[in-house]
C-alpha cells in the first residue's frame, strides 16, 4: 500500500457531520499521506447511500448494525491491516481540522519508534479556545480518568508529551502494535473502549503520546444526542455504557487495595445523580444508571475480557 495511513471515520446516522469532516481533512491534510475509509455502522437514515454519492472516492465499508463503536471501528481497523497500511487514524466524524494534522501526527509517528499511538489537542468546536482533551492520565486511587484542559499550544512542533491513554476521538495507532494487542474490546461497546486499549499498548512496552502543537475540533457526543424530552437531550443508555465500563476498566486495571477509597469517592456521586434523576422525572436516566452500576459490578470478568492479553 502506497500510503502509510488508513483514515476511519465511523458513521452512524450523523452524514452531516460526516460530510463536513470529511471536507475539512480533504480541504487540509496532504492526500499522500492517506485513505479515507468511511464505515456505517447500521445507519438508518441513508447515510452511507449519501455519503457514497458526495464521496464515490472513498473506501466504504457497511457494518448492517449497529455494533457500537469499538467493534464498529475494529472491522476498518481489520481492513487497514489487511491493505497492508502502517497506520489507523480513528477519528469521530463530529470533528474538523483547519491544518495538516495528519501529516503531523505521521511525521512524529516516524520520528518515535517507541510510540504505540499519538493524539493531537482537541479543543472545542463551539469555543476554539478551550481544550476539550488534552494530555491524559489515571487516578485509581479515588477511581476517574482525567485529561489537562490547560495546556496551552506549544510553539514548538517536537513538544510532545508521554500520557497514559489517548481518546478514540482522534489518535494515530500502529498497526504492528495493534496486531500483538487487538483492536477495541468489542465488550466495551461504547465509551472507555480507547482507555482501555491504551493500558493494552502501553502493557507491551510502547509510550502514548500527546502532541500539543497539533489541533483540532469536537462537537462532542453528536450520535448521543436526541430531541428534547423529559430526559433531556442525551440519550439515557449513554449512562449505562460510561458508568458500566468505568468500573470494568477500574476491574481490570486497578489496584484492589484502593477499591475502598474508589467506592468511598464515587458513591455521594452516584447517589446524588441518581436522586436528581428521579426528582426529575428521568426515569429511563436512572434506570439505566442503576443498570450499569450493577452490570459494572458483577459481569464477571472472563465475559468482559474472554482472551485478555
Amino acid at each position: 500500500m502506497s500510503k502509510p495511513v488508513a483514515l476511519i471515520l465511523l458513521n452512524w446516522n450523523t452524514p452531516e457531520y460526516t460530510t463536513d469532516c470529511i471536507k475539512s481533512v480533504l480541504e487540509y491534510c496532504n492526500p499522500d499521506h492517506f485513505d479515507i475509509i468511511v464505515t456505517d455502522n447500521g445507519s438508518t437514515d441513508g447515510s452511507l447511500e449519501l455519503l457514497q454519492s458526495q464521496f464515490p472516492e472513498l473506501v466504504y465499508l457497511d457494518n448492517k448494525e449497529n455494533l457500537g463503536f469499538a467493534e464498529g471501528n475494529n472491522r476498518a481497523i481489520d481492513y487497514s491491516i489487511s491493505k497492508g497500511y502502517t497506520y489507523s487514524l480513528i477519528m469521530n466524524t463530529d470533528t474538523l481540522v483547519d491544518s495538516d494534522i495528519i501529516s503531523k501526527m505521521l511525521q512524529h509517528m516516524q520520528n518515535h519508534p517507541q510510540a504505540a499511538a499519538v493524539q493531537p489537542a482537541i479543543y472545542w468546536m463551539h469555543d476554539r479556545n478551550k481544550i476539550w482533551n488534552g494530555d491524559s492520565y489515571v487516578n485509581f486511587v479515588l477511581g476517574f480518568t482525567y485529561n489537562k484542559k490547560n495546556t496551552s499550544e506549544s510553539s514548538d512542533e517536537q513538544d510532545y508529551k508521554k500520557v497514559e491513554w489517548v481518546t478514540g476521538c482522534c489518535c494515530l495507532i500502529r498497526n504492528e502494535v495493534l496486531k500483538q494487542t487487538g483492536g477495541f474490546n468489542k465488550e466495551f461497546f461504547l465509551y472507555y473502549e480507547d482507555v482501555e486499549l491504551s493500558f493494552r499498548l502501553r502493557a507491551q512496552g510502547y509510550e502514548l503520546h500527546y502532541l500539543p502543537s497539533c489541533k483540532m475540533y469536537h462537537e462532542a457526543g453528536a450520535s448521543g444526542k436526541e430531541k428534547e424530552t423529559n430526559e433531556g437531550t442525551l440519550s439515557p443508555v449513554i449512562h449505562y455504557y460510561v458508568n458500566r465500563n468505568k468500573i470494568w476498566f477500574l476491574r481490570g486495571y486497578g489496584k484492589p487495595l484502593f477499591y475502598p477509597l474508589v467506592f468511598l469517592y464515587n458513591a455521594p456521586y452516584y447517589l446524588a445523580l441518581y436522586s436528581y434523576f428521579k426528582l426529575k422525572g428521568r426515569n429511563k436516566k436512572a434506570e439505566y444508571l442503576f443498570k450499569g452500576l450493577k452490570d459494572g459490578f458483577f459481569t464477571p470478568k472472563n465475559l468482559i475480557w474472554p482472551s485478555k492479553p
